[in-house]
């Protein structure tokens, strides 16, 4: 091995300039040394060959080979930006031109629960017990069509999360808090004005808030307007959830505008044997008086229940791939330091750039956009090919929106960056290359090995407080607070959010550079 080393810079350069004169340096000798230029590409081949080792691995007849999952199978409806969506609902309404207005007072809101868990057929799990989910939702909606998946505004009461306005499946605005009772009923108030929806809500149908306001970008001048009742499944006494159905009275409903003349149509929206959001029954609706009684099953939020569906994600094979090119990036970032300790060059490097941090900072920089780009190349690849591969298989692949895909590309590249940078700082502390690899290997690829085939605790504390709580960065699921589940990792869920999981493995970056700068300092070259 060679390497190349700077002239000494002069005392009177400015900071800037001696930096990048430091960063071209260590650029040239990194550039220079054949092995670590071919083991990164490396890399990534065995990122994309394992990850494609992986997927192919995984054989389902959940859909045809073609990827056709409505085909004598669950139908998963995607929403308005592609992300996958639950769409399931009771509904009583008319068409609606133009503009105009939907005013309705519910009265009450009550619900059943199934004694049975989703895991049975829905004419097992008649046997109910009274009972009302948080997310248990009946208002006015609406959308273009009642194709499931379209956009939508809706203004709502719910079963426990107050009044709330909402539209294509993730946005939410709260309103009036409190429960729905005869004694305390809310008004409610949907307003169309060209693409803009306006929610509203109210204590006496006189004095009205807004909740919220929704702009429905291409909306025809022709909708469909109506009152709307679903319920989600509970969780509250079944780790697999329990099925539901809300029944809610609906008084005063009058709309004002260009509404057809026919009487209310009522229908039920996904609540087929082929739908994968698990329902307890069709809804319906009768007249009692002069109030309509709408009931209701299934939820319109983003659909977060990989369990409910045994499906895999765009990312679902990457973990394996990557952890193999990490092993290999934490060889290259080590030896990028002990080389130079192992043959005495450290010296000359000392000696040719004076500031022992900024060689630190700039081999850092080297290694990290070395990771970066390899990691990314590799990510975007792998990600296209295991989605190919398993939708081939017949395996069922969640949907996941565009930026989700660029998050987990871009989260892939960022987290093999960190983690050169982190066992760069290893090799700096031992400055022997057998004990850096050994404890890069240890600190920041074994706890994701043992977390991915450990369960309970051991995996909640591995992925919160150790380097492998990076790997969420890889998270397809969406998290919803629309939506109550056990976000558990049994169920494809990692325990911190993306962005937090990467902020505890760049902490352990953080510290590892840091007691190299200081060792560096301190200690004779």
């Amino acid at each position: 091995m060679t390497t190349t080393s700077a002239p000494p810079l002069l005392a009177g350069t400015p900071e800037r300039a001696r930096f990048t004169a430091v960063l071209r340096a260590e650029w040239t000798k990194f550039r220079t040394v054949r092995g670590w230029v071919i083991a990164p590409i490396m890399a990534a081949v065995l990122c994309v060959v394992f990850t494609f080792l992986v997927a192919n691995g995984t054989h389902t007849d959940f859909c045809t080979g073609t990827g056709n999952c409505t085909a004598g199978h669950a139908f998963v409806p995607t929403g308005p930006k592609g992300q996958a969506v639950a769409d399931s609902y009771y509904t009583l309404g008319r068409q609606l031109t133009g503009d105009g207005t939907i005013t309705t007072q519910v009265t009450s809101l009550t619900g059943v629960t199934s004694t049975a868990p989703t895991d049975v057929a829905p004419s097992q799990a008649q046997q109910t017990r009274p009972g009302v989910p948080a997310w248990a939702k009946a208002g006015i909606l609406l959308r273009p069509s009642t194709r499931q998946g379209s956009a939508y505004a809706a203004v709502m009461v719910t079963g426990g999360h107050g009044d709330r306005f909402q539209y294509n499946y993730s946005h939410d605005d709260a309103g009036r808090p409190g429960p729905v009772s005869a004694g305390s009923p809310h008004w409610l108030r949907l307003t169309r004005t060209g693409d803009t929806l306006t929610g509203y809500d109210s204590t006496n149908g006189t004095t009205w808030t807004r909740t919220g306001t929704a702009h429905l970008t291409g909306l025809p001048a022709t909708v469909y307007a109506g009152l709307f009742v679903t319920s989600p499944v509970s969780f509250q006494t079944s780790a697999s959830g329990s099925r539901t159905l809300a029944t809610a009275t609906f008084d005063h409903t009058v709309i004002d505008g260009s509404a057809t003349p026919s009487a209310w149509h009522g229908q039920s929206i996904g609540a087929g044997e082929q739908d994968f959001y698990p329902t307890l029954r069709a809804g319906s609706y009768h007249r009692a008086g002069g109030s309509l009684v709408v009931s209701g099953s299934g939820d319109i939020a983003p659909a977060i229940v990989q369990g409910l569906l045994g499906a895999d994600t765009a990312s679902s094979s990457l973990p394996f791939g990557l952890t193999v090119a990490l092993i290999v990036l934490i060889v290259v970032a080590t030896m990028f330091v002990t080389a130079e300790y192992r043959r005495g060059l450290i010296r000359i490097t000392f000696a040719a750039m004076p500031g022992r941090r900024r060689v630190l900072a700039a081999k850092a920089v080297v290694i990290g956009a070395v990771a970066f780009v390899i990691a990314a190349v590799a990510a975007a690849a792998a990600v296209a090919l295991g989605e190919h591969i398993l939708r081939a298989n017949g395996a069922y692949v969640f949907p996941a929106g565009a930026l989700t895909v660029v998050r987990i590309v871009a989260g892939a590249a960022a987290l093999a960056a960190v983690t050169a940078v982190a066992v760069l700082a290893v090799g700096t502390i031992t400055r022997k290359s057998a004990a850096a690899v050994a404890g890069g290997i240890v600190v920041f690829v074994l706890p994701s090995i043992i977390g991915s085939i450990s369960s309970g605790g051991v995996v909640q504390w591995l992925y919160r407080l150790t380097p492998a709580a990076g790997l969420s960065m890889l998270q397809a699921l969406p998290r919803s607070a629309q939506v109550d589940y056990p976000y558990t990792f049994a169920n494809g869920y990692y325990p911190l959010a993306p962005w937090a999981g990467f902020g505890v493995l760049a902490a352990w970056a953080a510290l590892a550079l840091g007691i190299a700068a200081v060792l560096l300092r301190r200690r004779d070259a």
